[in-house]
């Protein structure tokens, strides 16, 4: 495994794969060349961030369905 400075987008998709995908982190790491002890770093580094995005869109869906159900009781 090399040493390398990897962009953000590049260690973001990386814990995607680990966390929402479910691939193990040996077979991320292997594939992407980076260790799992960097993995699980970045996934820490991460996690609240991602966190986040994952309310924002839990509420965006949230949104929409209720949206599309006030459209519907519209057209009725």
């Amino acid at each position: 495994m090399g040493t390398g400075n990897f962009t953000d987008d590049f260690k973001r998709d990386a814990v995607t794969q680990i966390t929402e995908r479910r691939y193990p982190a040996k077979d991320v790491s292997e594939r992407l060349g980076v260790s799992t002890h960097a993995l699980y770093a970045w996934k820490r580094k991460f996690a609240k961030a991602m966190s986040g995005d994952t309310e924002k869109y839990a509420e965006i869906r949230r949104l929409k369905v209720s949206w599309r159900g006030c459209r519907r009781s519209a057209t009725s």
